[in-house]
């Protein structure tokens, strides 16, 4: 059994999501709004990137951690309401706590992960899993979610990144996008480096409208639901 995964987005209209140079931008509290009337959601989850720019602290000198060489799951909190879930492979990100926002975090690695850095997280009591040797297998890792953390609706943030490698995978539930008026071919993408080879490929052959609805400031927000 896996989470439910709603990918929630704020792009422009031709699905940009780097915000900066969109002035005025009035955007945040209508995404913040949104996304909190998917109440049932008890995780949220970023990739590397976006992590390093909103939350990550300055990664430390490793050397003064323990060295923990067995690559098995650490679950350090498996009874908190709400969690944030980092996808960081190799390990770069610092942290400040195992709390974002009032949610436990929990980060998700690879095996190539330098021992030193599994000490360091276990010091600061965050939780931590394997995705695979070298490659993060989501479904797996959506799996682990369920079992470990009792995790079962998940709200997937991006950046492009990891929503591309969600959508490849064919886990994204629903998706629900907030279109911003502005037209900007000049940045990232809601959906990057997917790895589909062909138009055929894409694992959505269907998805099903099920909220409409004009925001104010021209946002329009609009929701779809996979059918698989």
């Amino acid at each position: 059994m896996k989470p439910y995964v709603i990918c929630h987005m704020l792009c422009s209209i031709d699905g940009r999501i780097i915000t900066e140079n969109w002035k005025p931008f009035k955007g945040v509290e209508l995404y913040e709004q949104t996304g909190g009337k998917h109440e049932q959601a008890n995780a949220w989850f970023c990739g590397r990137v976006t992590m390093e720019q909103h939350f990550a602290a300055e990664l430390p000198d490793l050397s003064g951690f323990e060295k923990i060489q067995d690559k098995k799951d650490f679950i350090a909190d498996a009874a908190a309401g709400s969690y944030a879930i980092a996808l960081d492979a190799a390990g770069k990100l610092g942290w400040d706590s195992n709390d974002l926002d009032g949610d436990r975090l929990i980060v998700v690695l690879t095996e190539q992960v330098a021992p030193a850095y599994l000490g360091y997280l276990q010091s600061k009591g965050i939780s931590y899993l394997f995705g695979g040797a070298t490659i993060v297998d989501l479904s797996l890792i959506l799996t682990k979610l369920q079992q470990h953390f009792n995790i079962n609706r998940i709200m997937l943030e991006g950046g492009g990144g990891v929503n591309g490698s969600f959508h490849a995978a064919g886990l994204i539930d629903e998706f629900s996008i907030l279109y911003y008026p502005v037209a900007d071919g000049t940045n990232t993408a809601t959906f990057n480096d997917t790895g589909l080879a062909t138009i055929e490929s894409i694992p959505y052959k269907h998805l099903k409208l099920v909220h409409l609805q004009q925001m104010t400031d021209d946002v329009v927000w609009m929701k779809y639901k996979v059918l698989k």
